[in-house]
């Protein structure tokens, strides 16, 4: 992630009133402090308006010569936190929507803020949108989650529900920066045509979108009932989770919203002919592919705030709607986007051969052309995989964890490859004990557990937030992503280091290989027990002789090494009595 251009010019905004705040007067009492509302979620964020405006950008500011900007207009779900940036593990989609657009012809401003309704992100803040919107730029408008509550006391920002064009309420305000004042409310429906109409009237071009789907906790039934049965094993469904086996609990799936904020949203799109794009639906149904657990975990804290994953997801299904909705006045905003393909591994597919996809480290992966130098043994795949029978491709990337292969976008690539049939080797483990929070930032959580913690990454010049996971963590998911698409995960221990004690070489059954084999049990999921495999036969060979099957240091291989290591793996498939030893040589 490249460092937000306003970071600078924010930082300087706060400084500066932080400076006002301690040589001036004594600051007033707004009567904002943190609070659950009728959501069952502790706003943060509209404790002083003052202070969040500086989080956001000056309208238009990023503007570059006469190109457009394409403003975001929303709330927590589009910009979670006063600086939305994460850096409490949730995320708004906003800030992922400028990967879709072509950045030489229109820049993307996130104007949402956390907390807003339609009613207070109208009264409170369009006014300094407006200022800095153009002709021919472009209006996202997605609102809705807080429009509900009191009129006149807490937050102050329900609006009147429905599209009515003339109802309205006047209210005496109870609390807040307007305490005292009198206020005419409207209806949801009829601020969205307000934001709509000025829009238009500055000659710029609306969108309307209805909500980003909320979760909601519901019962699994026992499999004697017949339905929402939850295997697991090879045959664990696209509903399993992968931390439980058959029998009752609770299960999460996505909330839509089409019969009240996206119908009236839709309503109102139809009415005034703007642009619409039902991405509660993109999304939720995304969401319905999803293992109950994936689901959950693409929320963070909460029902309704996204973690990244979950962020992500709705910034490319928003892009989806943008670049298929049929209306003509989106076509030159169309003609700026890009990345609307997924990213893949290029794998080439043959017709009837199914293929299995290696990922891990160096062990895996290495410079793999000097006969002399390093060596990963999925280079010698070919010593074990029949390739009349089936297609394989090496993803491992060498200095990678299980965090850093998925924060750099290689297991996406490879998920996104997934067919049924298909088969993935993970072996990880010699990079995932580095440091959290310091460092190549590539460690883990030590253990299975189902936790996390926000770390602050600094890498070079980048520097951002980001929710680490349990090494168990990862590996679940990686094995609940592969039974989605229909494809069998085979977990692999990572390979021995050529460190030796009392005649024997390293074993790590007791952090990595008890971590494993914790998670192959909980989930059912395959295992090949390449750690000891290996490390029985070089035990065999003797200390002396292994030297010849490591090269440049105790971790990494020799040609030797990595050939030992590939038919440990075939031995190991066979043991096990995997489906893809029939496809061995």
């Amino acid at each position: 992630m490249k460092k937000n251009r306003f970071e600078g010019l924010r930082s300087t905004l706060s400084a500066l009133l932080l400076l006002a705040g301690a040589t001036g007067a004594q600051a007033q009492d707004t009567g904002y402090s943190p609070m659950e509302d009728v959501n069952k979620v502790v706003d943060l964020t509209l404790d002083s308006l003052e202070k969040v405006k500086t989080a956001r950008p000056v309208a238009g500011s990023s503007r570059v010569g006469d190109h457009p900007v394409l403003f975001l207009v929303g709330n927590s779900t589009m910009r979670t936190g006063t600086k939305g940036n994460g850096d409490n593990g949730q995320w708004g989609w906003g800030f992922f929507a400028h990967h879709y657009f072509d950045a030489n012809r229109i820049t993307v401003e996130n104007q949402a803020l956390g907390g807003t309704s339609s009613r207070t992100f109208y009264r409170q803040l369009w006014p300094d949108v407006k200022a800095g919107i153009r002709p021919g730029d472009y209006v996202i408008i997605e609102l809705g989650h807080n429009d509900n509550g009191p009129f006149d006391s807490g937050r102050c920002r329900a609006t009147i529900r429905g599209i009515s064009s003339t109802d309205s309420l006047v209210v005496t305000l109870k609390e807040g920066p307007h305490k005292g004042e009198t206020e005419t409310v409207y209806s949801y429906g009829e601020y969205l045509r307000r934001f709509v109409r000025e829009t238009r009237a500055l000659g710029a071009h609306p969108i309307l979108m209805s909500l980003t789907p909320r979760k909601k906790e519901q019962p699994t039934p026992s499999p004697s009932q017949g339905r929402g049965e939850q295997t697991s094993g090879r045959q664990a469904g696209k509903n399993s989770s992968p931390q439980r086996g058959a029998g009752g609990g609770l299960s999460w799936q996505p909330v839509r919203v089409a019969d009240n904020f996206g119908g009236w949203a839709r309503q109102v799109a139809e009415e005034l002919n703007v642009p619409f794009i039902d991405l509660n639906e993109l999304s939720a149904s995304k969401y319905d592919q999803m293992s109950s657990w994936k689901l959950n975990y693409h929320f963070y804290l909460d029902n309704i705030h996204t973690s990244k994953f979950g962020a992500e997801l709705n910034a490319r299904s928003a892009a989806e709607g943008l670049a298929a909705c049929q209306h003509s006045e989106l076509k030159p905003l169309q003609a700026m986007m890009v990345n609307l393909a997924l990213p893949t591994t290029g794998v080439k597919r043959e017709k009837g051969k199914p293929v299995v996809f290696i990922t891990g480290d160096s062990t895996v992966k290495n410079t793999d052309r000097d006969s002399t130098g390093m060596w990963g043994w999925g280079s010698q795949a070919a010593r074990i995989f029949d390739a009349d029978k089936i297609t394989w491709i090496n993803c491992a990337q060498a200095g990678r964890s299980l965090r850093t292969y998925l924060r750099e976008g290689r297991w996406e690539k490879v998920y996104n490859d997934l067919q049924a049939g298909d088969y993935v080797l993970i072996q990880f483990g010699h990079n995932d004990i580095g440091e959290l929070h310091r460092g190549k930032h590539r460690g883990d959580i030590p253990g299975v557990a189902d936790t996390s913690c926000v770390s602050r990454v600094v890498l070079k010049d980048e520097a951002y937030n980001e929710v680490v996971y349990s090494f168990g963590w990862y590996l679940r998911k990686m094995i609940d992503d592969c039974r989605q698409k229909g494809a069998t995960p085979i977990i692999v221990s990572l390979t021995p280091r050529n460190e030796w004690q009392d005649g024997r070489i390293e074993r790590r059954n007791d952090t990595y290989g008890q971590w494993y084999r914790a998670v192959a049990e909980e989930t059912g999921c395959d295992f090949v027990d390449l750690h000891n495999i290996t490390a029985d036969a070089l035990d065999g060979i003797g200390q002396d002789a292994t030297r010849a099957y490591y090269n440049n240091d105790h971790t990494h291989t020799s040609l030797y090494g990595a050939q030992l290591n590939a038919i440990g793996i075939a031995i190991g498939l066979r043991r096990i009595g995997s489906p893809l030893a029939k496809y061995l040589k």
